[in-house]
């Protein structure tokens, strides 16, 4: 049976204009800014709102694999689903980065009967959020490498410059540069990086700020460098906030969209889990618990990294409690876990499922033991998933006291997340609730690092080089330890090695970086190989993209 492919179905949909997807969360005219027929910037005058604010549902998912797991289908389904049973629901979701558009993921905007749309805007330029968060990033650069070539009033030490320039595409030939070059007028010679757009800081600001007042004071605190006296250098010093708030201004706004069956989806912001926070934007967050009675959103990765940061970061800063946890597996991804290679995963193998499940069902008892929220397996299935493979993954989640439902949004839209959507209804009004960190604000940096290794990630214990040390010495002696940590590792192991795939135990991750995001409001923690500006592969996705004559989009996902 021959299938259509994502932005096939994306295509034959028709939508409607926005205006209409605004009136069913009472959302008036003068609330919305269109973008075309199909798009719209959503004013923040929304937030002022005094009704009550709906139930907030994050949804998560095991460890990732080459097989998939189908997260943001399962996120856009719910909210269909809760629509299909009467409930009025919106999405939150991440907007998605060129880099992985460009490179091995392709589109990010949900799959099969259960995406947002436009989905070629959404995968591509959208409004423009990420153009103007990479424009503030450069710009901060240029003045800070403007200000030491006009004569270094500040004193900033060229050597020890942190802040790098990003553009939003995996591009490795500029993780290490160096710039300045061709005599005195061209600047100052020095070594220099990129990061993708998703790494950089200004992100990670766009999306923990509350405000546009916010916003500017959280630009001011970002620390680009420090003194030859070892002081730190803000943006502020630099006097370059006001300008960054100018090119962020209405990237701050969230954007108005749907899914293919009209339900109303918020899409903004998207910082990388496995090298940033991993969530949508606060504002987007709480303006979608304001139009809606249920908020459905996502974390990216595993609910080791999006989910830890959402909940011990995002959280913790913006006073947010979920009302319930969806953590979503297949049954192949789960095979992968279990040692099946990927050209296997077609058939029945109960042994290997067994083997693997130990992943799902760690990611379960993080979130109902660790940070004491109720929970729901949705089981995304694929065609090949026999019987008697989902009868043993809804068995050993019984075993932990967690349903597991099997989902089908990919095939059938809100239909095939009926019951899924019931089973969180009944969460939110029936889940135990004691929602909780993984760590106290009091702990220190480095108790924070290892409560996270060792409670949700089920590690040995930390080890932390020298150089990390020192940095973490430095940062407690300027008063930052009480910020929470946002921890970079590969998004493919529990651990800080990618091959360890499973639930492995008795591992040590090493910390090899650690560095301030003032602005943003957290510790940046770099372990194991990560990096901030990812490669394309042999074959990357772009290769496969293509407009036709009459300008349909092809190869997009």
């Amino acid at each position: 049976m021959a299938y259509l492919s994502d932005i096939e179905i994306a295509q034959s949909i028709k939508m409607e204009p926005i205006g209409k997807i605004a009136a069913k969360i009472d959302i008036d005219e003068d609330s919305y800014e269109p973008y075309g027929k199909y798009k719209a910037k959503l004013d923040l005058s929304i937030l002022n709102r005094e009704n009550e604010n709906g139930k907030l549902i994050l949804v998560t998912a095991i460890t990732p694999t080459p097989a998939g797991e189908g997260k943001t289908t399962t996120t856009i389904g719910l909210s269909d689903g809760l629509r299909k049973i009467g409930k009025k629901s919106v999405v939150a979701l991440r907007e998605p980065s060129l880099g992985p558009v460009f490179g091995v993921k392709g589109g990010a905007a949900g799959g099969g009967y259960a995406q947002v749309v436009p989905m070629e805007d959404i995968n591509l330029h959208f409004t423009g959020d990420f153009h103007a968060i990479g424009a503030a990033n450069n710009l901060l650069a240029a003045m800070l490498d403007n200000h030491i070539y006009q004569g270094n009033a500040l004193n900033i030490d060229p050597r020890r410059i942190t802040w790098h320039r990003c553009v939003d595409m995996n591009d490795r030939q500029l993780r290490f540069v160096t710039n300045g070059l061709g005599g005195r007028i061209n600047g100052v010679p020095r070594e220099d990086a990129y990061d993708i757009t998703v790494a950089s800081e200004i992100m990670a600001v766009l999306c923990l700020s509350e405000s546009l007042s916010d916003l500017k004071a959280r630009l001011s605190r970002i620390i680009v460098g420090y003194t030859y006296n070892d002081e730190p250098v803000t943006a502020g010093d630099l006097k370059a906030a006001g300008a960054m708030t100018a090119l962020l201004r209405d990237a701050l706004k969230p954007n108005l969209v749907q899914t293919l069956e009209g339900t109303p989806a918020i899409v903004h912001g998207g910082p990388f889990a496995n090298i940033a926070h991993g969530c949508n934007s606060v504002i987007a967050t709480r303006m979608a618990m304001k139009l809606g009675d249920y908020a459905v959103t996502e974390a990216g990765f595993g609910a080791d990294l999006g989910a830890e940061k959402f909940l011990d970061i995002k959280c913790r800063v913006a006073g947010l409690k979920p009302s319930a946890v969806v953590v979503v597996a297949t049954v192949r991804a789960l095979k992968m876990h279990g040692g099946r290679a990927k050209t296997e995963l077609g058939q029945e193998d109960l042994v290997a499922l067994e083997k693997g499940l130990p992943n799902l069902l760690r990611h379960v008892s993080n979130i109902t033991e660790v940070y004491k929220l109720p929970a729901v397996v949705a089981v995304n299935r694929f065609p090949t998933d026999t019987d008697a493979e989902v009868a043993l993954v809804i068995k050993k989640c019984a075993e932990l006291g967690v349903k597991a439902i099997l989902s089908d949004v990919w095939a059938k839209g809100g239909d095939g997340g009926t019951e899924l959507a019931e089973e969180v209804v009944r969460l939110c009004d029936e889940g135990e609730n004691n929602f909780s960190f993984s760590y106290p604000d009091e702990y220190s940096i480095e108790k924070k690092i290892e409560a996270v290794v060792q409670r949700v990630y089920r590690g040995a214990g930390i080890n932390i080089v020298p150089a990390a040390q020192k940095q973490i010495d430095k940062l407690t002696s300027m008063g930052l330890s009480n910020l929470p940590v946002c921890i970079a590792k590969t998004q493919y192991s529990f651990s800080d090695d990618m091959t360890k795939l499973g639930a492995p135990e008795d591992f040590t991750v090493t910390v090899r970086n650690v560095k301030v995001s003032a602005g943003a409001g957290f510790i940046v923690v770099l372990t194991g190989d990560i990096m901030t500006m990812p490669g394309l592969p042999k074959v990357p996705a772009a290769e496969k993209i293509d407009v036709l004559e009459d300008g349909t989009m092809v190869g997009l996902f």
